[in-house]
């Protein structure tokens, strides 16, 4: 449930300047709060574990009641001086909120209850389409197996680190990468940052399917008269060699979870609760949700299933493709939302063309 009403509710109340950074802030305050919840199971047995992380829900309750409403939903029930309200204590007392309703009430007015039959118009299935699309493909990418089965994946690799610290890094990576992400969401822009992950995930992925599907080379028999030099110098290869292999995959991985978690991870939410129709958000983000735990949890399964067949090789290939796949949906279907408000966006759905939302005003002054 908060998965799906979080994301819409950062997205109607923040303005479009710094959306892109508070967006990320579920993604970061989550990680962190994996990360923090790794470090006391380290000292703390697992009872005091579950009531430590309690916690956080229970203040996440008495919190609720001081958090304002949307004033985009306050408007669509008609609550205009709750609506200004709600909207001046997010902005400030001397920011004027008169420009940033009139927005919003235009477009809610412009608003009617969709059928199943307007779910088939451009300006309904497009958006839709590519948030769910986004959510099928961010899984896709195999973070969710990867993240699960950490440990027996470095196992196989050769991966020489304890268990113990599996953990610790993929929480200090993850937090690292999506700081980042938050910093630079509004800046770069999403479609830049997606294009890099999109790209270190799939350099990295190549790289452990190229290191899975390499087999060791022949033994050498050592035990012939006159091979102890040669010995010696083979077992100090092999050492180099195993060094090699046991530190690859490690770097591989952790430059697939930082490409993951500085865009695919944090933008595909933000993202989802940007281009969604205003009219049928609460609907649609549900449905995203669905989509995404719904792949993660049938590629959960399938990967053991394929590790214990085939090896590591066949879904890492598999990730490697869905990663191109992912550069090119970025390329071809997703547009840039950043310092775009929400207004503007659904507008571009609306016309078919771009953010034409400017050339409104006119027609707000003549009515």
């Amino acid at each position: 449930m908060t998965a799906a009403s979080i994301p819409v509710y950062i997205s109607e109340i923040s303005h479009k300047k710094v959306r892109g950074a508070l967006g990320s802030c579920p993604q970061i305050t989550a990680v962190f709060g994996t990360l923090t919840l790794y470090a006391l199971g380290l000292v703390v047995p697992w009872r005091w574990l579950a009531v430590a992380g309690s916690v956080p829900a229970v203040l996440m309750v008495i919190l609720l009641a001081f958090m304002p409403s949307s004033p985009r939903r306050l408007l669509s029930l008609g609550q205009e001086q709750k609506a200004e309200k709600a909207l001046r204590w997010l902005r400030g007392s001397n920011y004027n909120t008169n420009i940033e309703l009139n927005a919003i009430q235009q477009s809610i007015n412009t608003q009617v209850k969709i059928t199943w039959s307007q779910l088939l118009t451009p300006i309904y299935y497009r958006p839709i389409l590519i948030s769910v699309g986004m959510r099928f493909l961010q899984q896709m990418t195999g973070i969710t197996p990867v993240l699960v089965y950490l440990e027996p994946i470095f196992a196989k690799s050769n991966v020489a680190l304890e268990p113990r610290y599996d953990a610790a890094i993929v929480g200090a990576v993850r937090l690292f990468s999506v700081a980042v992400a938050a910093s630079l969401m509004d800046k770069a822009g999403r479609k830049a940052l997606l294009y890099s992950s999109s790209m270190l995930m799939f350099l990295s992925s190549l790289t452990l399917t190229m290191i899975s599907h390499t087999t060791p080379c022949p033994a050498v028999n050592i035990t012939a008269p006159g091979y102890s030099s040669h010995a010696e110098l083979g077992n100090t290869l092999q050492a180099t060699q195993g060094t090699a292999v046991s530190v690859i995959p490690l770097i591989s991985t952790v430059v697939f979870i930082f490409g993951y978690a500085m865009g695919w991870g944090p933008i595909t939410w933000l993202l989802m609760s940007e281009v969604l129709p205003l009219v049928a958000r609460g609907v649609a983000s549900g449905l995203c949700v669905t989509v995404s735990w719904l792949t993660a949890f049938v590629l959960t399964h399938v990967f053991t299933l394929m590790v214990d067949t085939y090896g590591l090789y066949v879904p890492y290939l598999m990730f490697t493709v869905v990663c191109v796949l992912c550069l090119l949906f970025n390329a071809v279907c997703i547009p840039e939302t950043r310092n775009r408000s929400l207004e503007e966006i659904e507008n571009y759905f609306r016309t078919g063309r771009t953010f034409t939302i400017r050339q409104n005003p006119p027609v707000v002054v003549s009515s």
